[in-house]
């Protein structure tokens, strides 16, 4: 997966915004493992993957996410924003330990 920049974090929290509480961490991990494999396929072809983009967070949810952003008074996409934060933190950390 390429490095995790604002805008993708931002992309994801607006995309679990949408779906209930339950159901965003299990489609958080499914972005993170579809933004494992575009990043491979951009490696060896060299191009974008055709639907989950150039190996970005937010090229896997970028053609999902609709309206704008809300503004960060509205706590429930702060939440989203937290999970993205935690769950991107966690991966840093794995890999960091791994090196």
């Amino acid at each position: 997966m390429r490095p995790v920049l604002h805008g993708d974090v931002v992309a994801v929290a607006r995309l679990l915004r949408g779906l209930p509480a339950a159901a965003r961490r299990t489609r958080m991990l499914q972005v993170i493992a579809l933004a494992d494999a575009a990043d491979t396929h951009r490696k060896q072809t060299g191009r974008p993957h055709p639907l989950w983009g150039n190996g970005s967070l937010m090229g896997v949810v970028l053609r999902d996410v609709k309206g704008s952003e809300p503004p960060l008074d509205d706590t429930d996409y702060c939440r989203c924003l937290a999970m993205v934060f935690d769950m991107v933190s966690g991966l840093s950390l794995r890999s960091q330990s791994l090196a």
